[in-house]
């Protein structure tokens, strides 16, 4: 690891931190302390520092805004690679060329300022647009895989291409990236649709109330744990019919207002957080014969 931060700095590929603890860049606010953490200023230094962690064979995450990964408490012994340096969006005509690292409700404000309808259901999720990408995020019955053209790429030979729509394969909460992580998004092509801005702001506004109404955004979570097993099934309801709103595994809880969250109530340990997901998961399992996935990632946990 001292080879390769002494690579990185000499090299001036951007900004490292030196034992981050990664509770502070998850929203759970949970998970260890890892050996170190990458800001790459550009592609070409991404290109370098990959370049360097197969080098040395690290181990590594790319990571956007943590709201889709529970980490364990676990120290972490490879390298967090963020990507924020890479948060330019270029609207033009019906279309934004954005960074992968741009946060996305951000991304859904502007598109809405510009009058562009097709991001309004991502106006509540707090990722960045790789990470919505990658997990082909969604909400309202619509994701990224109805508004991404094309996405450019990093592949694991250090190789930058563009991939289409099509090639991407995005399905329910999935995508090319997912089932290929070595894969790095570093920008997207996005394509939207003329609208009314009154229109579209109402429906932002409008869901941001029923937000606040129905999510425990008090709290710190990582949104919904599990995909609804069928699209007239949610999640959410399975658990709620179990009774198991309100239940505790130390500080973390099933949320009283959306079984379908666990949330960071007390002081929570990653532990806490991922014993609970497992027991939810379980007892679905048993009263019902339906195994929930898991929608959030785990990491370091082997």
């Amino acid at each position: 690891m001292k080879e390769f931060i002494d690579n990185f700095e000499q090299l001036e590929l951007g900004t490292i931190l030196l034992k981050p603890q990664l509770a502070k860049y998850t929203t759970y606010r949970v998970g260890g302390i890892a050996d170190c953490m990458v800001f790459p200023k550009n592609v070409d230094a991404l290109v370098k520092t990959c370049r360097l962690i197969k080098k040395y064979q690290l181990p590594y995450k790319v990571l956007g805004k943590g709201s889709n990964t529970l980490f364990s408490d676990r120290p972490y012994h490879g390298v967090i690679i963020k990507l924020d340096a890479f948060d330019e969006a270029v609207f033009y005509e019906n279309k934004v060329r954005v960074g992968a690292g741009f946060p996305l409700i951000r991304l859904a404000s502007l598109a809405a300022k510009h009058a562009l309808t097709g991001l309004e259901f991502a106006s509540g999720i707090p990722g960045t647009v790789g990470g919505a990408i990658f997990m082909n995020a969604g909400a309202y019955k619509s994701d990224m895989g109805y508004i991404v053209q094309s996405v450019k790429v990093l592949t694991p030979d250090f190789k930058v291409i563009t991939l289409t729509n099509q090639e991407l394969r995005f399905h329910y909460r999935t995508s090319f990236l997912q089932t290929h992580p070595k894969y790095i998004c570093i920008e997207a092509i996005l394509k939207l649709h003329k609208g009314k801005k009154s229109a579209i702001e109402s429906v932002m506004r409008e869901r941001r109330e029923r937000r606040l109404e129905t999510q425990p955004l008090e709290y710190p979570s990582a949104g919904s744990v599990f995909r609804n097993p069928k699209e007239d099934l949610p999640a959410g309801k399975i658990i709620e019919e179990l009774g198991l709103k309100g239940f505790k595994k130390g500080g973390a809880q099933v949320s009283k207002k959306h079984a379908n969250f666990i949330i960071n109530k007390n002081h929570a340990t990653a532990s806490d957080i991922h014993d609970l997901i497992l027991f939810v998961q379980k007892e679905v399992e048993e009263k019902y014969h339906i195994t929930l996935k898991v929608e959030q990632e785990f990491v370091n946990w082997e």
